[in-house]
């Protein structure tokens, strides 16, 4: 079981430690206050900064700053020259480089590659503050601005284009982000042990360029070094990649994938490519990576080691200012409203949804915090926060409901190579026990000034149906009205490759709900996402999915279309029509038809939205094509009239403010009357 320093191992003596900062600075005027003639290291970011554990650039900041760091932050600059990257000089170790708690991309367009107006990251709403690509633009900047200061890439658009990646907006593979920033060095997942080890070693006068062995890093080397042995990869025929990463000098083994050249033309390589990638990834059992890039290689080093409860609360417990910097005035920034009254109980997922990019850069070990730690921060809200009134608007992760859930056996845990632990089923190793979750939810709910506590996360009901007197807590305490959760499709097809549960766990968790919502008296909701075109879905699982909606009563006033994010398994799927959950082949492999046209693209999401005139016109030629103008009529059995109303048209909707799974999900019950609003700002 592989074991790593304390994060907080290297913090210096107190007295020699500078006083933590009310805000890091952002300007040569507050670095004055400080008394500062340089920063050692300058963050760049295209968020706003709001200095909260729920901000990529203020953990960094503030965890450097644990290390008597001088940290200066350049949030959404000016990029249209260097000017802006000069405002506090140049940093004496290096710049850290993020394009936020979002890819720039994934913030700028939506499925459909319509252009965005608004970026829920940015003062008052505003959209065009960051650039497309936003790392490689500011990597680039910051070069221009300071020649020969190393740059150092982060957060989650570094970590999703850390190899050769299918990108959908241009619709071609791009090469690493490494290769195109012509950064120093990449840190992917979360980045603490990375990012302590890096500043600790680059304060010892070690050049970054010579960091080469840092887990959670990517770094372009020339060649191989002698001493390694290389598993070639490059040939999905090729046995060798079979070696076992127990096999006695595993710790010197390192797995060659497909080059980028290979991947950009052979469409079943991209899927080998990305299955290997996905193989490798428990930081109990991975081996470095390698991919050629023309004539040099970007090689990954292994993942990082997941947190330990201990360095979880100090990550959280720094001091922390809470809100954003003063400099934006009484300016709104959607995403701060949205979190400010949440609390962040945990990180990663072992869901491994094939869509979900949250596996790809937190890893499925859970990482949790204390108790402890947990019930400091609500006193902090309620002491800090303005606008408090007494509601924490969630107390979540990723999911709502993974809190201290783990394999019951670590060793076992370091050898799996699993890609999920609940598909397709969950597994017998792993404590799926709530009772901690439980009693955190009481602990929380009995601290003075508290008034109600709102669970808005995701919850995995297949593992909430294992523990009825969660669900009676959950139900009876902390849902007001609705709540949230995402069976993503009915149909076996798309939820195989989806790796979601069917349908018979939603069913399950509905009756519990249902019986323990009128055990409490309590008049509840159940709102449920989908996804329109995922890789694997045809128009026959639309249609079900569709008449599922109308029996149930369910009417969704925003849908969201499937978008391929970069090193997604679905993204995969989409771009090679191959299931890279099973083996490639050449031949014989599984193949994975996706809607790819915006025409069929639309007929999926329309069928979401049966219950709109808009899309009748569309729906009734698709139904007709498909031999089911059967359920086309008046009939409560039938999806849609044939008749169309005076003024409806098939004009086409666009997707919702943030797209993907971070989009604000608008559901009418019919019948009901109810609007209901949930969502909150996320990476999927």
């Amino acid at each position: 079981m592989l074991t790593a320093p304390n994060l907080f191992a290297h913090r210096p003596d107190r007295s020699v430690r500078p006083k933590p900062a009310p805000f890091l600075p952002m300007s040569r005027a507050e670095m004055d206050r400080l008394g500062w003639d340089q920063c050692d290291v300058i963050v760049v970011t295209g968020d706003a900064y709001v200095d909260h554990p729920s901000f990529g650039m203020a953990i960094i900041g503030r965890l450097l700053e644990s290390q008597g760091l001088r940290v200066g932050i350049i949030a959404q600059p000016d990029w249209s020259s260097a000017e802006a990257f000069k405002v506090l000089g140049a940093p004496r170790l290096f710049w850290g480089v993020t394009s936020g708690n979002m890819d720039s991309m994934v913030n700028h367009y939506t499925a459909d590659r319509r252009l965005r107006h608004n970026d829920s990251y940015t003062p008052n709403d505003e959209g065009g503050k960051r650039p497309d690509r936003a790392v490689t633009v500011y990597a680039q900047r910051c070069r221009e601005a300071f020649k020969g200061i190393p740059v150092v890439l982060g957060g989650i658009e570094a970590s999703l284009r850390r190899i050769a990646q299918y990108d959908h907006w241009s619709e071609k593979i791009r090469r690493s982000v490494l290769m195109d920033s012509k950064a120093d060095m990449l840190v992917y997942g979360n980045a603490e042990r990375a990012i302590i080890e890096i500043a600790q070693r680059a304060l010892a006068g070690e050049s970054i360029r010579e960091m080469t062995d840092i887990r959670g890093t990517a770094i372009m080397r020339s060649a191989v070094p002698d001493g390694w042995t290389v598993i070639d990869s490059s040939s999905i025929d090729d046995p060798t990649v079979t070696v076992s990463p127990r096999a006695a000098g595993a710790d010197s083994m390192v797995v060659r994938l497909p080059s980028f050249e290979q991947v950009s033309a052979d469409k079943v390589l991209y899927a080998h490519a990305s299955r290997i990638l996905h193989q490798e990834s428990n930081p109990g059992n991975a081996r470095a990576l390698i991919q050629r890039h023309g004539e040099r290689e970007v090689w990954l080093n292994p993942p990082p080691i997941p947190l330990e409860t201990n360095e979880m609360d100090g990550v959280y417990d720094f001091a922390y200012a809470r809100a954003p910097h003063p400099s934006y005035g009484d300016a709104r920034i959607p995403a701060w409203e949205m979190i400010r009254f949440s609390v962040n109980i945990m990180r990663g997922c072992f869901g491994g949804c094939s869509f979900c990019s949250i596996t790809e850069h937190e890893g499925r070990i859970i990482q949790s915090r204390s108790e402890g730690s947990i019930l400091r921060e609500i006193e902090q809200i309620r002491d800090k926060t303005k606008g408090f009134t007494g509601t924490i608007s969630d107390m979540g992760g990723p999911t709502a409901n993974m809190y201290r859930l783990a394999c019951k056996d670590k060793e076992t845990e370091s050898l799996c190579r699993r890609p999920s632990c609940v598909f397709p089923d969950i597994c017998k190793n792993l404590d799926t026990d709530h009772s901690s979750l439980v009693q955190l939810y009481r602990k929380a709910r009995a601290v003075p000034g508290v008034k109600k506590i709102h669970i808005a996360s995701g919850l995995r009901y297949d593992l909430a149906v294992r523990n009825p007197e969660y669900v009676k807590e959950l139900v009876t305490h902390h849902v007001g009205g609705y709540l949230k959760i995402a069976p993503e499709h009915t149909e076996p097809g798309p939820l195989a490759k989806m790796m979601k549960p069917g349908m018979g766990a939603y069913d399950e968790f509905k009756r519990m709900f249902d019986k323990a919502a009128k055990e409490a008296g309590k008049k509840l909701y159940l709102i449920p996402y989908f996804i329109a075109a995922h890789p694997g879905t045809t128009d026959e699982d639309m249609m079900n999915l569709a008449l599922w909606l109308k029996r149930n009563g369910f009417k969704a006033d925003q849908v969201q279309t499937f978008l391929p994010s970069p090193m997604s398994l679905a993204t995969a799927m989409y771009h090679s029509e191959r299931n890279p959950l099973r083996p490639v082949r050449r031949t014989g492999s599984e193949e994975v038809l996706s809607a790819k046209g915006l025409r069929q693209r639309r007929l999926h999401k329309a069928f979401l939205r049966y219950h709109d005139p808009e899309n009748w016109p569309i729906l009734r030629d698709a139904l007709k094509a498909m031999g089911r103008s059967d359920l086309i009529g008046p009939g409560e059995h039938q999806l849609i009239p044939a008749w169309q109303p005076v003024g409806a048209t098939a004009k086409p909707r666009e997707t919702g403010p943030k797209g993907g799974k971070g989009t604000t999900f608008v559901t009418q019950q019919s019948g009901k009357g109810r609007r209901v609003v949930p969502g909150k700002p996320g990476v999927r």
